[in-house]
């Protein structure tokens, strides 16, 4: 471990904390940033905060939800899906198009958790949940205006693909999409459900760091045959360096796929809860916590699992320091702890599996400040 000294006394110590890896350590905060990782006991601050039995790690990043409280069905408040479920970044996942995209930026700098944002190619957004169609509603010049207008929190483009959405119009918006992610030089996350198209026609068109987003899902249309066995176009779209996504959701995770998937070694890449108002409070979703708890009892070792809402969120994302814990480094941090006993989890099939551990966070660090988790049921 890498030890400073500060002549000025450090404003936090968050002592005897666990390592995803088995370290332990003392992590010692001088205002906003890192300022040591002392032996377990060694730490000096004004303050103690004793973390015997938590495991650290860098903030939680949950890289599909839906963050603007004004649309109904899919909104939220940002920090009730943020720092109170332990999570510091949020990406909201399409929420708002061109029309309303300002809006979400206002309400970002009221809230404590860090806020990015998938841009829909629809400029109305979620406001309806036919959004993609009538082709008219994808205008490349506002789409444009508005990536330029909010460099700082527009990190893709999102494309809601099944039959609900695009209705007559199949795979055009997709097209569409894929034209208007080139002019623009953004990634599109593409969201996978019933159809049509046929998911045959979908995955061919997604590029290297295209995020498939509800990959596990259990519909008709999915990518796992009858036997278990993964697609074609999903084993091609893989080897193309497309992203994997979970984005579990009211209807898009099923624990059947999700275990054929392990069988056949199609991990995801990165572990999302596609979370909003209705699917918190009523489940399956509840939390990302709770989606995670689902992979723990999956098989999937905890290291895995983290990294998946850290490391690899955080590098997709081209923001690597949100992923690390070093000295020097913004203080940005979750401690959580993996808590035993019987717990029952459902996916969005009605499927329920009793868990013999789960995943609980307790508190963020962000900005500077430390906060208590409070996952309202």
């Amino acid at each position: 471990m890498r030890e400073h000294n500060h002549t000025q006394e450090a404003t936090l110590v968050l002592s005897n904390v666990r390592m995803t890896d088995g370290r332990r350590a003392d992590i010692v905060l001088d205002g906003e940033h890192i300022a040591e990782l002392a032996p377990p006991g060694q730490g000096q601050a004004e303050r103690k905060l004793d973390c015997t039995g938590l495991y650290v790690s860098s903030g939680w990043i949950d890289m599909h939800v839906h963050a603007f409280p004004e649309f109904d069905p899919y909104g939220d408040e940002i920090d009730e899906i943020g720092i109170r479920q332990g999570v510091t970044t949020i990406v909201d996942a399409g929420s708002c198009g061109a029309d309303r995209i300002g809006e979400l930026a206002a309400s970002a700098r009221s809230a404590r958790t860090n806020l990015l944002a998938f841009l829909n190619i629809s400029r109305i957004g979620l406001s309806r949940i036919d959004e993609l169609s009538r082709l008219e509603w994808i205008d490349a010049e506002r789409a444009a205006e508005a990536v330029r207008a909010h460099p700082d929190l527009i990190v893709g483009l999102k494309a809601r693909i099944s039959g609900s959405v695009v209705k007559e119009n199949g795979i055009q918006p997709l097209r569409m999409a894929r034209s208007l992610s080139g002019a623009l030089s953004l990634p599109l996350m593409v969201h996978i459900g019933s159809g049509p198209p046929d998911i045959t026609e979908v995955i061919p068109l997604l590029e290297k760091n295209d995020v498939l987003t509800h990959y596990l899902n259990g519909k008709h249309n999915n990518l796992f045959d009858a036997a278990g066995n993964p697609l074609p176009v999903l084993t091609e779209a893989i080897s193309r360096g497309v992203h994997l996504d979970v984005g579990h959701g009211t209807a898009s995770f099923s624990f059947r796929v999700a275990e054929a998937a392990r069988r056949h070694g199609i991990a995801p890449d990165t572990i999302s809860s596609d979370i909003y108002r209705g699917n918190r409070l009523n489940g399956p979703v509840y939390s990302l916590a709770n989606v995670m708890s689902k992979f723990l009892h999956l098989g999937y070792s905890l290291q895995e699992i983290v990294d998946a809402v850290t490391v690899r969120a955080a590098d997709w994302l081209n923001r690597p320091e949100l992923g690390r814990i070093r000295p020097g480094e913004s203080a940005n941090l979750t401690l959580f702890a993996v808590e035993d006993g019987p717990v029952p989890l459902t996916d969005s099939e009605g499927a329920v599996l009793t868990a013999s551990h789960s995943i609980h966070p307790k508190g963020v660090v962000i900005h500077g400040q430390y906060a208590a988790c409070e996952i309202r049921p």
